[in-house]
C-alpha cells in the first residue's frame, strides 16, 4: 500500500485501471502489485508506479521484458502532485516503448533514482532535482546540473517567484578525487578545461583530474548556455509560434531535422496526415542538413586532433557551404531555417525546378572525389591515427546504459537508427544503408559521419528522382490544417526523429488549449556528453580532447 502522501497522489491523478497490453508482453504478470494505474500516452502504453519501487520495476523491465534504452527522462508538476515519466524504448525495436509515469506528493517529492539501472537517468534526474526540487533517493550525484549550486528554489515548480533576486556567488574549485592534503600515493593536479577553450566547442567546461599526464576523472560542468528552450516552447502555440524555436537548439544540425522532430511529435498529437509530396521534400531537406552537420563535425574534428586548419578544416567549411547555399534556395534562410509547417513545408522548390534539381545533382556528382580527398587527409594520416585509434574507447553496453544514440552509438556496433528502425517520412520507401563500426573508438566515430555523407547523398539523389517524376498537378506540400490547434486536454506524446546527433525526441502534455503544458526537449548530445567520463578515465590528456571532438556534442542543445 502506498504511503499517505503517496496515495492521495495517486487518487486524484485521474488515472484508470491497468488493463492489458496489446505487444504480447503481461505487465502485470511480470511486475505484480507494482503497477498501481495505467496512463497510456498517444505513442506507447504507460503504467503507474510507486516512487520507493522506481528501481525493482526498471530492472525487471530491462532484464526481463528487453527495455534496454531509456530514451527520456520528463519530469513536470500538476497541481496536486509531482510526476517522473521514463521513456523506455528497446534498442533491438524502438517501436517497442512504455512510459513509466512515477508521481510524489507535492508535499513531499522523493522518488526513488532509477540511475542504478539506466546510467543515463542520472543526469536526467538531477535535470529534475535542479528545475522541480524532486529528490532522488540513492542518486550518486544529487547536485544541480543546468543552474548554479547557489541558486535559490526551483523555477519550474508553481509557486516559483520569478521576481526574486539571485546572488551567485564565486566559489573555489575543489579537487573531487584528493582532499586538500597531498595524495601520499600519488600527486594529482586539478585541471579545468573550457569554458572557452577552442576545443571544447562551445561554452563547456571540463573539470578533469589528472596523475601526471593521465586523466582520472573528468566532469562535464555545464548549463553555461542555459536559454529555456523548453519554457518557451510552452509560451508559444502550435501551429505558428514554436517552429522557429528548433532551428536554434542545434544550429550546427541545420535546423530541419530540429524542426521534423516538432513536427513530428505535434503532427501525431493532432492527428495530422502530411502530404507524400512534402514527405519526400522534408526527407531530401533532413538529409541535406545531416550533412551539413556531418561536414563541420569533421572540419573540427581535424583542428582539434592534429591542427588541421589549412587544408582538412577549409574544405570541409567550404563542403557545407555548398549544402548551405542549396538549404537557402530551398528555404530562403541560410541557418534558421523556419521551413517546415505542421501538414508539410512552407513552399515547393525554387523555380526554375530544373535549376535547382541540377544544382544539387552538381553537388553530388563532386562529392565521391571530396570524400576521397578526406580519406588522404585524414584517416590514412599517421598522427590522426595514432591520436584516435584505440582511444576514447566506448563499449557496447556501456553506451547503451547511458542513452547514446547516433554516431556516437553507432560507432561502437549499435545498429540503431530511428529513419530505418521507426520510420517516418519517406525513409523505408528507399534504399540506404545503416553505417556501424565495431571497434567504438574515437577513429570509429569518425569513420561512420564520414560514411554516412555518402549514404544521406543516394537519399537525396533518390529524392530528386522522386520529385522530377511527381505530377504537377499532385505536388501539395501542406495539408489543410486548422489555423488554431488545440489538442485533447491530457493527452501525451513523445515522438523522436534521427537528428544528426542521434535520438532527437519531444514529449509533449495537452492541456486543451493551444499552448503545451509541458514540452520536453529530448537532446541527443545531452545524453552522448554524460559519457565523456567513461571514454577518457585512463587515456592521456590529449586523448580527453579527441574524446570530446569525437562526441560532436553542441552545447546550445545539450543545455537548452
Amino acid at each position: 500500500m502506498s504511503t499517505g502522501s503517496e496515495s492521495e497522489a495517486l487518487e486524484t491523478s485521474g488515472r484508470t485501471e491497468i488493463e492489458d497490453r496489446e505487444d504480447g508482453i503481461d505487465l502485470e504478470t511480470l511486475l505484480g502489485g507494482a503497477i498501481l494505474a495505467r496512463d497510456d500516452h498517444d505513442n506507447a502504453p504507460g503504467i503507474v508506479v510507486r516512487p520507493d519501487e522506481v528501481v525493482a520495476v526498471l530492472e525487471t523491465l530491462r532484464e526481463e521484458a528487453g527495455f534496454d534504452h531509456c530514451a527520456c527522462v520528463t519530469a513536470q508538476q500538476y497541481h496536486d502532485r509531482f510526476e517522473t515519466i521514463y521513456h523506455l524504448r528497446s534498442y533491438a525495436d524502438p517501436t517497442r516503448e512504455l512510459s513509466v509515469v512515477v508521481p510524489t506528493a507535492v508535499d513531499d517529492p522523493v522518488s526513488d533514482s532509477a540511475a542504478s539501472v539506466y546510467r543515463t537517468a542520472e543526469w536526467h534526474e538531477r535535470e529534475a532535482f535542479d528545475l522541480l526540487g524532486i529528490d532522488y533517493e540513492g542518486h550518486p550525484d544529487p547536485r544541480r546540473i543546468l543552474l548554479p549550486e547557489t541558486w535559490q528554489g526551483h523555477p519550474l515548480r508553481l509557486d516559483y517567484d520569478q521576481t526574486k533576486p539571485q546572488v551567485v556567488t564565486l566559489s573555489e574549485n575543489a579537487n573531487p578525487i584528493a582532499g586538500d592534503e597531498r595524495d601520499p600515493e600519488s600527486e594529482t593536479m586539478f585541471l579545468n578545461i573550457g569554458p572557452h577553450h577552442p576545443s571544447t566547442h562551445g561554452v563547456l567546461h571540463v573539470e578533469a583530474v589528472l596523475d601526471g599526464e593521465t586523466v582520472i576523472d573528468a566532469d562535464p560542468d555545464i548549463g553555461y548556455i542555459h536559454r529555456c528552450e523548453e519554457q518557451l516552447c510552452q509560451q508559444s502555440t502550435y501551429r505558428h509560434q514554436i517552429m522557429p524555436y528548433p532551428d536554434r537548439w542545434d544550429w550546427v544540425s541545420s535546423g530541419l531535422l530540429n524542426e521534423w522532430a516538432y513536427a513530428r511529435a505535434a503532427e501525431d498529437l493532432a492527428d495530422i496526415e502530411v502530404p507524400e509530396y512534402a514527405q519526400v521534400i522534408r526527407t531530401m531537406g533532413a538529409e541535406l542538413s545531416r550533412m551539413a552537420s556531418h561536414f563541420i563535425a569533421l572540419g573540427t574534428y581535424a583542428l582539434d586532433v592534429i591542427g588541421e586548419f589549412t587544408v582538412a578544416f577549409q574544405y570541409a567549411i567550404r563542403d557545407r557551404e555548398l549544402v548551405l547555399d542549396i538549404l537557402e534556395d530551398l528555404t530562403g534562410q541560410r541557418m534558421m531555417f523556419n521551413y517546415l509547417r505542421l501538414g508539410g513545408v512552407v513552399w515547393d522548390l525554387p523555380e526554375p525546378r530544373e535549376e535547382f534539381v541540377t544544382q544539387v545533382r552538381d553537388f553530388l556528382a563532386e562529392l565521391p572525389a571530396k570524400i576521397d580527398e578526406y580519406h588522404n587527409l585524414l584517416t590514412t594520416n599517421e598522427i590522426f591515427q595514432i591520436r584516435c585509434v584505440d582511444t576514447g574507447i566506448l563499449e557496447p553496453e556501456v553506451a547503451k546504459e547511458y542513452g547514446c544514440t547516433g554516431p556516437v552509438a553507432r560507432g561502437s556496433g549499435i545498429d540503431y537508427d530511428l529513419r530505418r528502425d521507426d520510420p517516418y517520412g519517406y525513409y523505408e520507401n528507399l534504399e540506404w544503408d545503416v553505417v556501424t563500426e565495431d571497434d567504438g573508438d574515437n577513429y570509429s566515430r569518425l569513420l561512420v559521419r564520414m560514411r554516412e555523407v555518402e549514404e544521406s547523398a543516394k537519399i537525396i539523389e533518390q529524392c530528386l528522382d522522386l520529385i522530377e517524376e511527381w505530377p504537377e498537378d499532385e505536388r501539395t506540400v501542406q495539408a489543410n490544417v486548422p489555423r488554431t490547434l488545440k489538442p485533447d486536454a491530457d493527452s501525451e506524446i513523445y515522438r523522436a526523429v534521427e537528428g544528426a546527433k542521434g535520438e532527437l525526441g519531444i514529449y509533449i502534455r495537452a492541456d486543451g488549449t493551444d499552448t503545451p503544458a509541458r514540452f520536453k526537449i529530448r537532446s541527443p548530445c545531452f545524453s552522448n556528453l554524460s559519457v565523456l567520463p567513461e571514454i577518457s578515465r585512463g587515456e592521456y590528456v590529449a586523448d580527453l580532447i579527441a574524446s570530446i571532438g569525437s562526441l560532436d556534442c553542441i552545447m546550445g542543445e545539450v543545455d537548452r
